[in-house]
């Protein structure tokens, strides 16, 4: 095996024990929804810091460190005290690194528990509030679902259109996409 892939499956595997831990104690303090959108705004946040992606994976900041600068950022944040209380136990055990895995292992499992269908949706552009609606009701025609629950994220190189993954499926729309297949077909014909 190769160790890339050994440190993934790892990675997958402890995030996944870490999430269904959260989710045991937050359904018995019954604080589900105030966690998932704890950790959601955390998410958005790691995502468009680079200063916090670097406290998170970074093993120069001393796991103290790290425990008080994200404890700090939550409760300024308000959060519920078990979201405080969890990352800081993430972070004392030295497994800042996976709390972005956390996070969505966490929301695919209050997903499935509601037996809702999440999906991933990648955009080339912000989407306002009437195109999400859109997309959201054609990606529950596509997964058969009357709920469904948007992972809204934004990568310009897309040029425009859309990549959406439901489960293992994906539908790439983007033109990025078309390009590149354009880009082949005339090398073929060449």
């Amino acid at each position: 095996m190769e160790k890339g892939k050994d440190v993934s499956s790892n990675a997958k595997g402890l995030a996944g024990r870490y999430a269904g831990a959260l989710y045991d104690l937050a359904e018995d303090a019954k604080s589900v929804d105030a966690v998932l959108a704890d950790l959601k705004s955390l998410a958005e946040l790691i995502e468009a810091h680079d200063d916090l992606k670097a406290v998170i994976s970074s093993p120069i900041y001393a796991q103290a460190d790290q425990a008080a600068a994200m404890t700090a950022m939550l409760e300024k944040a308000k959060a519920n005290p078990l979201t405080v209380k969890f990352v800081g136990a993430v972070a004392g055990n030295s497994r800042l690194f996976v709390l972005p895995q956390i996070i969505s292992a966490f929301a695919e499992l209050v997903a499935n528990r509601r037996g809702e269908i999440t999906a991933e949706v990648v955009s080339a552009v912000e989407l306002d509030a009437s195109r999400q609606a859109a997309v959201e009701k054609t990606v529950a025609k596509l997964a058969g679902a009357e709920t469904v629950s948007l992972s809204m994220r934004v990568d310009p190189s897309l040029i425009g259109g859309l990549i959406v993954r439901i489960g293992s499926k994906m539908f790439d729309t983007s033109i990025k996409t078309k390009l590149n297949r354009l880009e082949a077909a005339m090398k073929g014909a060449m």
